[in-house]
């Protein structure tokens, strides 16, 4: 495996730095013995700079080290886990500078106290092993926190979506499939493509495949069993990665391999302004106030919503974590997606996000049973049965294309939350045999309640729930998918630990 040019020098200026503490040396006697200015030596530690070879020869004889081993990519034993962290390239392929953090300083201060800095990766690398937490997984969760950091509101991409649409006069809602896709065909040179994909069965689960040219354009090879609202976003998106000039990108709808945490980021903004350019926030704002504003919930003026906007349940939905954050000040909500293969009893939390800090629920690695009373997966059992004909919907409850709407009220076991969710369902296209849920909760403050008139409303079904079965302190569940066998450990920990106090209370 190549390794890049600048792990090389900052593994280099970790033993350069390591080697001078040991030794007791300053910067300022290394200077002196090596001829290497104190600047230059700094830039060196911090992995800015790699010396010529006479220069290497010079630091190797001054820290009395063979000089193979110095240009050498191995590190002690203390130090092992840092090299193996540099080498995974997450260092540097990680945008610190989006949290405030500079590489130089994370480095120093991996070098300052490289021992206990090497334990604390070790231990991480560790646990990242038992949970199957790979480089791409751990990317996925830097962008999860990017977007709470922001409450999923971007006015970079905002004005760069309604400065498109002013450029080139899309004032007609909704935008329509030809609309963008003359866009993409005039200004970028792009072949659209509805053909091609299928010679390749390995790529039936995709939605679009992007070959780019040369120069500029290139094919996009969209698969033909695509929704409208699917067509969309796909012709959105790469308005979207040429409007913002995003050069480092993914070529795949679905992930197929992430090379850097940017293409992952700038995968984000394409779809962000998306749907934005589709669902345009002056629009979607009003249409929202008018929904919440009513004292009835009523399913159909979600639906509504959609089609208004031709817009997909998770383009949809995503827009509301958008704008009602910085719209409506309603900061505590999250969003979840959940997949469900028919004819299937195992449900998989594969999105997520929590805005001010909410993680209840949240998914995990744990391959435990999420709660079978969310409504995130009550709403897939409905969908599965109105498909096989076991189940009738009521007609307000179902769009013309299958995508279907429910809420609850979710209190917490073990907790003072509160959450209204509301739900959305539908089967995934181009993967007829799986359906989708997702679904926003909103945690019901004094605030929430007085900009959602509906809360209250008694249509909308209130539950106890749980996170996971396993977790779940609810005994008596009719519902339960696994044994709790967690609060079965902690009531035997907690017993054996009265137990212990009983006898320092007898005989301490």
């Amino acid at each position: 495996m190549k390794i890049k040019e600048e792990n090389i020098r900052l593994i280099f200026g970790v033993k350069v730095k390591q080697l001078r503490s040991e030794k007791k040396l300053s910067l300022s006697e290394v200077s002196k013995a090596t001829g290497i200015s104190i600047s230059y030596l700094n830039e060196i530690e911090k992995g800015k700079k790699y010396p010529k070879p006479n220069k290497i020869a010079a630091l190797a004889q001054t820290l009395e080290v063979d000089y193979d081993w110095l240009i050498s990519l191995q590190l002690s034993k203390k130090l092992a886990p840092i090299a193996e962290l540099i080498q995974s390239d997450m260092l540097t392929s990680l945008p610190l500078e989006i949290f405030g953090i500079e590489l130089s300083t994370l480095i120093d201060m991996i070098t300052n106290t490289p021992a206990k800095v090497s334990a604390f990766i070790s231990t991480l690398i560790e646990i990242a092993r038992n949970y199957d937490m790979s480089v791409e997984r751990f990317y996925f969760s830097v962008l999860r926190s990017y977007q709470e950091m922001h409450e999923n509101y971007f006015e970079d991409l905002e004005i760069a979506a309604e400065a498109f649409s002013k450029e080139h006069q899309l004032v007609e809602l909704p935008l329509t499939v030809a609309q963008i896709e003359g866009l993409l065909e005039k200004e970028y040179g792009y072949v659209i493509d509805r053909e091609s994909i299928s010679e390749y069965p390995a790529l039936a689960s995709q939605r679009s495949v992007f070959v780019p040219k040369k120069k500029e354009g290139g094919r996009l090879l969209i698969n033909p069993n695509l929704t409208e609202s699917q067509q969309l976003f796909t012709l959105g998106k790469e308005l979207g990665y040429n409007y913002l000039k995003l050069q480092n990108r993914l070529y795949t709808s679905s992930t197929v391999k992430v090379s850097s945490f940017e293409q992952l980021l700038n995968n984000f903004k394409a779809s962000y302004f998306a749907n934005a350019l589709l669902m345009p926030a002056k629009h979607f704002v009003a249409e929202i106030k008018k929904a919440i504003a009513t004292n009835h919930w009523q399913e159909s003026v979600f639906l509504s919503l959609l089609d208004r906007y031709h817009a997909s349940p998770e383009m949809f939905l995503h827009r509301l974590t958008n704008l009602i954050p910085q719209f409506f000040g309603l900061k505590q909500l999250f969003f979840l997606r959940f997949h469900h293969t028919k004819d299937n009893d195992e449900y998989e939390l594969n999105k997520e996000l929590h805005l001010a800090g909410l993680y209840n629920p949240h998914g995990n690695m744990l391959n435990e049973h999420y709660c079978r009373r969310w409504v995130s997966i009550n709403i897939l059992k409905d969908l599965e049965k109105a498909q096989s004909g076991q189940l009738d919907l009521a007609s307000q409850k179902v769009t013309s294309n299958g995508v279907i709407c429910s809420a609850q009220r979710s209190q917490y076991i073990d907790s003072e939350n509160e959450y209204l969710c509301i739900s959305l369902a539908r089967t995934i296209n181009p993967t007829p045999n799986t359906n989708s849920s997702v679904t926003i909760g909103f945690l019901m403050t004094k605030e929430f309640k007085k900009k959602v008139k509906f809360w209250s409303d008694e249509a909308i079904p209130v539950r106890r729930v749980g996170v996971a079965c396993e977790r779940c302190t609810n005994l008596d569940c009719s519902e339960r998918a696994a044994e709790p066998l967690t609060v079965t450990e902690k009531n035997t920990t907690d017993e054996m630990q009265e137990a212990l106090d009983a006898l320092q209370e007898r005989w301490g």
